[in-house]
């Protein structure tokens, strides 16, 4: 076999071996799914950053993926326009969920604190040299 038929055998081999990683890793997150329902607090929070972990490592590759000159020298219109909408939708939805977060926990921080509950060991007030990036707009 020659050299382009040994690579796009190999290309082909490595994208099923990332299709099959995705479909475990979506499996179990699916099997999982239901004790989330009774999760307590850890739990919750380390099955969010899992998520968190896997999504930002999905994205990185899709992300190298659009950058190769071989892979989208060779996808046709219709999938760059699927994978644009779909994308899209993702963002919308991520960013629609941080909003409303982010506003409901500081409409509950402000009212926890106006009523004296916030746990004093878990508050320390930073100077504004240390601000976390998460609370600082730099825009």
């Amino acid at each position: 076999m020659d050299n382009v038929g040994e690579f796009i055998k190999l290309f082909a081999s490595n994208l099923t071996n990332w299709v099959q990683a995705q479909k475990t890793f979506l499996d179990s997150a699916r099997s999982i799914e239901t004790d989330l329902v009774n999760a307590d607090r850890l739990e919750l929070i380390l099955a969010t950053r899992a998520a968190f972990t896997h999504m930002v490592k999905t994205i990185e590759a899709f992300d190298k993926w659009l950058q190769d000159p071989f892979i989208v020298g060779h996808m046709p219109r219709e999938m760059l326009l699927d994978i644009q909408r779909n994308v899209w939708e993702i963002l919308k939805k991520l960013l629609e969920l941080d909003i409303k977060h982010t506003s409901e926990f500081r409409d509950m921080l402000l009212k926890l604190a106006e009523e004296g509950k916030l746990n004093p060991l878990l508050f320390a007030p930073r100077e504004e040299s240390r601000r976390e990036d998460r609370f600082h707009i730099s825009y």
